[in-house]
């Protein structure tokens, strides 16, 4: 069988990521900060770390926790805010780690269509209507994962104005929102709020690298508080000498340095399989993304997803399926992450993925 190329993973390979920074970022860790680098810490994770991302968000600091990863941040924000049957809405399709997690908790998991600039808040609105309030709304809002759509600046003040009047939290989970390598950046729902209705969440695994495991949560005192003392009883401290390096990595500029490399090898890469859809598999819905590692690809109805999969790890070949994003429909959907693979791996893929659907749809033509 032919070499393996993945489409599956939403990761940066090994090219663009910034070793050599990193290496001298965990060198200045242990050098300036020995001792709070290899402690346990604190729950709140690491102070220095903690204090950047507050400054950088226009907060104090007691309104930000750094966790391992952005996954735990949604955890303990799941278990804090989300009970047994408590409604929740969703996009959709959306992250499938969040569905599985609110299915986790018991959450009412109500999904809202997702449109190419963003949720539909008409949908949105007729769930709230007449009923109890959600726990929380969550939004993936720049290059939304799995779809790369990103909410329009119109719809973030429409939901903010909504969660103000039906009283719930939205949050913001925000971690490609660096990865913008074409059009206007748009401020966050957590800048704009006026209500204390809005949880930020971001992670530095899109942007310094998936291992280093450090994300946080951004939001009202009270919330922070809570998620605390969660985090105490969990684990009681996160990774230090993650956090440690990363801070550094930080402070010194490498951070900014490392955006732009990702950001350039993505653009080539987004291209790359724009011009291979459109060449090999020009019966393909698609919406271009503007930044991130995903696109959402839509095949005609007869293909069946399942099957495309089967045939197409055949071939060489690995995608996400788009019913895994889903709680129903998504059976002629997939998600191609383009982050992990090379523009001549991609051209290389898409022509194998083509020839995959044409032993379902032998009548198609290309």
């Amino acid at each position: 069988m032919a070499d393996t190329i993945s489409f599956a993973r939403g990761a940066p390979s090994l090219d663009i990521v910034d070793v050599d920074g990193l290496r001298e970022a965990a060198r200045q860790a242990f050098d300036a900060d020995p001792a709070g680098t290899t402690a346990y810490g604190t729950a709140v994770g690491y102070v220095p770390l903690r204090e950047w991302i507050a400054e950088r968000h226009g907060v104090g600091p007691e309104q930000v926790l750094v966790t391992n990863g952005s996954m735990q941040a949604d955890a303990f924000l799941f278990q804090t805010l989300v009970n047994p049957g408590d409604l929740v809405l969703v996009e959709a399709p959306t992250y499938d780690r969040t569905l599985l997690n609110l299915r986790g908790r018991g959450a009412d998991v109500r999904p809202i269509p997702l449109q190419t600039d963003g949720i539909d808040l008409d949908a949105l609105e007729a769930a709230l209507d007449g009923r109890t309030a959600p726990a929380l709304a969550h939004v993936i809002p720049n290059f939304q994962n799995p779809a790369g759509y990103t909410l329009s600046a119109e719809k973030r003040t429409r939901l903010l104005a909504l969660a103000a009047e039906h009283d719930f939290v939205i949050f913001e989970d925000d971690p490609y929102i660096a990865i913008r390598f074409e059009g206007e950046s748009l401020p966050t729902m957590l800048e704009q709020d006026r209500s204390g209705k809005v949880v930020y969440a971001s992670s530095f695994s899109k942007t310094v690298c998936p291992g280093i495991r450090v994300g946080y949560l951004v939001g009202p005192q009270a919330v922070i508080d809570q998620i605390r003392v969660l985090a105490t009883n969990t684990y009681i401290s996160p990774n230090m000498v993650a956090q440690s390096i990363v801070n550094q990595f930080c402070r010194s500029g490498r951070l900014e340095r490392s955006i732009e490399t990702v950001k350039e090898a993505l653009r080539a890469r987004r291209d790359a399989v724009v011009a291979a859809l459109e060449r090999e598999l020009p019966e393909a819905r698609f919406s271009p993304p503007q930044g991130g590692y995903f696109m959402w690809v839509e095949l005609p109805e007869e293909v069946d997803v399942a099957e495309l999969e089967r045939a197409s790890k055949e071939r060489g070949v690995v995608f996400v399926p788009g019913t895994d994003f889903l709680v129903e429909g998504g059976r002629n959907a997939l998600r191609l992450a383009y982050s992990g693979v090379t523009p001549e791996q991609i051209d290389e893929g898409i022509t194998r993925l083509a020839e995959a659907v044409r032993t379902l749809t032998p009548s198609a033509t290309t």
